[in-house]
Parts: C-alpha cells; sequence; structure tokens
C-alpha cells in the first residue's frame, strides 16, 4: 500500500523569501521522512509518501488541485494528510482547508491540527529572540499577525503564555493586521512604562509584509520569523505520522 502523501498547506505570500521559505519547508520536511519532494506532474514513488505544498491565498496551486492529482499510475487516488501550516487555527483552518477538501471530491484525506499553539515554537522563539539581541529583563512584544476568529486569538493567548513559561518574564500581545491592540501601540506603551529596551518576538512562520511592518513598530530589535527549523520540521513530521497511521488503519479496516 502507498503510503499517504502529505500535503503541506500554507498561506500565499507575494515575498520571494515567504514562498522560497515554504519551499524549502517541504524539502526538509522530505528529508525527515526519506523521500524527495514531489513535483506537481511527478510520478508518486513507489510506497514512499509523497511531499507537496498547496495554498489557501495568493498563490496556488490551491489543496483542492493538489488532491486531485494525487493518483498512482493505475488512476486511483493515493490517500493524503493535509497538514495546515497555520500557527494558529483561523478562518483559513476551519473553513477553507475543509471547503477545498470537499472540493477535491479526494476520497481519503485526514487534516491535522494547525502547527500552533506549541511548546517547540516558543523554543524556536526563545531562540530568534536571543539572536536578536534580547536579554533577560528587556521587554518582549509578542506579535501576531491576528484574526477575526475568537479560536484563533484563543490560540494565540496560549503561544503567548508558553513563550512567557519559556522566557521566564511576561510578554505583552500585539497584533500586526487584525485586532487590537496592535504592536506599534504595545511597544509605545512599554516604553511610556518605563522599559528601556523592548523587543518583538515574530510570531510568524515566514518572511513577507507582515513582518517588514515589524522593523518600523519602534522596538530596540525584531526576532526573525519561526521559519525552517529542526523543531518545526519534526513538529510538522510528527503530525503527518500520527494521521497517517490512523488514515492506513482505517482503510485496512
Amino acid at each position: 500500500m502507498t503510503d499517504p502523501a502529505l500535503v503541506l498547506v500554507a498561506h500565499g505570500t507575494r515575498s520571494t523569501r515567504g514562498v522560497q521559505m515554504i519551499a524549502a519547508l517541504a524539502e526538509a520536511v522530505a528529508r525527515e521522512l526519506g523521500v524527495a519532494v514531489s513535483g506537481r506532474d511527478a510520478e508518486l514513488p513507489g510506497t514512499a509518501p509523497a511531499v507537496r505544498t498547496a495554498f489557501v491565498d495568493v498563490l496556488g496551486p490551491s489543496p483542492a488541485e493538489v488532491l486531485r492529482d494525487l493518483v498512482d499510475a493505475s488512476g486511483e487516488s493515493v490517500p493524503a494528510v493535509v497538514v495546515p501550516a497555520f500557527l494558529a487555527s483561523g478562518y483559513h483552518v476551519y473553513k477553507d482547508v475543509p471547503r477545498e477538501v470537499a472540493q477535491s471530491a479526494h476520497p481519503a484525506v485526514a487534516v491535522t491540527p494547525a502547527m500552533g499553539p506549541d511548546p517547540a515554537l516558543a523554543r524556536i522563539m526563545t531562540m530568534r529572540l536571543r539572536a536578536a539581541g534580547w536579554r533577560p529583563g528587556d521587554a518582549v512584544v509578542f506579535a501576531a499577525a491576528g484574526s477575526s476568529d475568537p479560536r484563533a486569538r484563543q490560540d494565540v493567548r496560549r503561544a503567548a503564555a508558553m513563550l512567557t513559561e519559556r522566557l521566564g518574564t511576561p510578554v505583552r500581545l500585539g497584533y500586526i493586521a487584525t485586532g487590537t491592540p496592535r504592536v506599534p501601540e504595545v511597544v509605545a506603551d512599554l516604553r511610556a512604562s518605563g522599559a528601556e529596551r523592548v523587543f518583538i518576538a515574530s510570531y510568524l512562520l515566514a518572511h513577507g509584509l507582515f513582518h517588514q511592518r515589524l522593523h518600523d513598530a519602534g522596538a530596540d530589535g525584531v526576532a526573525e520569523p519561526i521559519g525552517v527549523h529542526p523543531a518545526v520540521v519534526r513538529l510538522i513530521a510528527d503530525r503527518y505520522r500520527v494521521a497517517a497511521r490512523d488514515l492506513v488503519r482505517t482503510r485496512v479496516v
């Protein structure tokens, strides 16, 4: 039986660096699973899982297009595990991904939880902060894109709490695009409260417009996005392995 394919679903971006980062992440996950990334027209490799990327906005291919293309040499659909590469479960995870799966009419798809919140991401953010020059005693703004979905906002609050625990100091939550308070407001408030140095922890997966905005927020330093890190790669691979095991077991039964 062919192992389920892994479809890594991300939010599209017009940033070249962001697109390259998603491609690099897919390649790293493929190496972790011991396979090569499959292109849209590539033959599915024996019993090894194919790794493909899809986007829910801005770019293509869409998840539905990728799922429809997952067929073996006989024309049968190859089982698939969709891993949403999102740091919180908002509209894209609860609405876009299920709609795309339904539109594909694929008969055997499992969808994993989103990547975040997760303690592994808090560890990476701590490393990124230190690399940006943060030291114990410096104020920290936890910068998230934001969402109108209350479930996503709850996920972000949980992620901020994980970073607080990791750093051993409170962090202040600020939003980049949707929600209040906005990151520059939080930075200014911390300054007014007497903070000598303020650093921004970027709760973003990749470079793009949102991360660029953080550099104009008035902080002393901005940590890099979470990006491609071995802990992220393992997190995605583990999500895949659990879902693939359950999907194969269900099909065998």
